[in-house]
């Protein structure tokens, strides 16, 4: 599990590999991913926007923008927690992925909540430590 905290909002994230969706010998390696979001703070918040950047064991850098997550624009009131699940494909046998979505609070504030950094890694994929 990863976890991050900006303004009283945890995020955590659980990655998880989908051998049944991954294809090796076509390069194509399938990722899922839990998210739950709480909102430990004393505010009632809007997720916005979403904001991912992913980079593949090759270096290459792919970003995603836009709006909400799954299709939903989900309200948090202090105490609230939202869960969802989405995923990721890459053409390398592992990756990197972080980002952040953009939050505003019912008075009309803007802030920006981290998501941690976590890696997408293969079972059985021999890890190289730098």
């Amino acid at each position: 599990m990863y976890r991050a905290l900006t303004r009283d909002i945890e995020v955590t994230v659980e990655p998880y590999y989908l051998e049944e969706q991954s294809d090796p010998d076509d390069s194509r390696y399938v990722w899922g991913y839990r998210i739950l979001i709480s909102n430990l703070s004393d505010n009632t918040v809007r997720l916005m926007t979403r904001y991912w950047h992913i980079t593949d064991e090759n270096g290459q850098v792919d970003e995603v923008n836009g709006p909400g997550v799954i299709g939903e624009q989900p309200v948090l009131n202090p105490g609230d927690t939202y869960e969802y699940s989405s995923g990721c494909p890459l053409d390398t046998p592992s990756g990197v992925m972080f980002g952040h979505y953009s939050m505003e609070t019912t008075e009309g504030e803007s802030f920006t909540v981290d998501i941690p950094a976590f890696s997408l890694d293969s079972p059985g994929q021999n890890r190289t430590l730098n």
